[in-house]
């Protein structure tokens, strides 16, 4: 008569071990994965914060990313000012660097082999052909939100690998020589006219497929815009006329352009419906205003 008290255990746990909760299998969505970088570097800039606080860091100066030249005129940085410094203050992580809403003035000494620079919204004037000479493998650079009015012609001539550049939000009054492999080019929200854009400061950008203008003083549609052109925003400029040459060619009517899928010129004071031969080539109307 031994097992009976043990079948009896049995019966009365059964409840409870039927009731009991399954364990939940943690599932990896795709949208986890796309915000993985971004959980990172929110880690990191924890890590950091509470670092400084147990050791009782102060704020790193400004002035300590001042890049130190040699007597001889060198614009090579000491290794301790790159890879301390800027990574101190701002947030370096898998070749990205993120210093945004630092209040620094000028871009900062980056680490070796960057690839993704942010520095928004701070107060950086001027860049200069110095700023990114020595990194190569730059494939994004965002500067929206500062205050730049000046950008050397030869700041970006060193950057082959260059893709994505973002000056939106900034005093620019003209647009500067732009690497060939551009992909990506912002500059909304400037004060840029015509006559700060070269006629032909598209035309080799044989990759170049997003170009944002919008909210400039722009008087003409840029000429010369590459046939790679998907998208192309200049609402809100002083454009008051086209031509039947500014989107397609008026020597051949059998022109195409393939790509081009949104253009807005809303907010211009140009009648579009004055221009009915500038649209011939295009797979869709620009958005903007055809009648008074």
């Amino acid at each position: 008569m031994q097992p009976l008290p043990v079948c009896c255990t049995l019966l009365l746990l059964l409840p409870f071990i039927l009731s009991a909760p399954s364990v939940l299998q943690k599932t990896i969505s795709l949208h986890e994965d796309n915000i993985f970088e971004g959980k990172l570097f929110q880690l990191n800039l924890q890590k950091k914060a509470q670092t400084i606080e147990r050791n009782g860091l102060t704020v790193v100066s400004k002035d300590r990313f001042k890049r130190d030249e040699d007597k001889a005129g060198s614009n090579k940085t000491k290794a301790e000012d790159v890879d301390l410094p800027t990574c101190l203050l701002c947030v370096c992580l898998s070749g990205s660097v993120y210093c945004e809403e630092t209040d620094i003035d000028e871009v900062p000494p980056l680490p070796k082999e960057t690839a993704y620079i942010y520095a928004r919204f701070n107060k950086i004037k001027k860049i200069t052909a110095k700023d990114f000479s020595d990194f190569p493998t730059l494939r994004r650079i965002d500067l929206t939100g500062n205050l730049i009015e000046e950008i050397d012609d030869k700041a970006f001539d060193k950057l082959p690998l260059l893709e994505q550049l973002n000056l939106a939000e900034n005093k620019l009054t003209r647009i500067p020589a732009l690497p060939t492999k551009l992909t990506v080019f912002n500059a909304n929200d400037n004060q840029i006219k015509s006559k700060g854009v070269k006629a032909n400061a598209f035309k080799k950008l044989a990759s170049l497929a997003y170009l944002y203008l919008a909210h400039n003083q722009l008087e003409s549609v840029p000429l010369n815009l590459p046939e790679s052109l998907k998208i192309l925003h200049l609402q809100h400029n002083s454009i008051s006329s086209i031509t039947d040459d500014t989107f397609c060619k008026s020597n051949d009517t059998m022109y195409i352009r393939t790509h081009m899928d949104e253009i807005r010129m809303e907010g211009n004071p140009v009648i579009l419906g004055k221009h009915p031969n500038s649209f011939t080539c295009l797979k869709t109307l620009p958005s903007g205003s055809y009648f008074k």
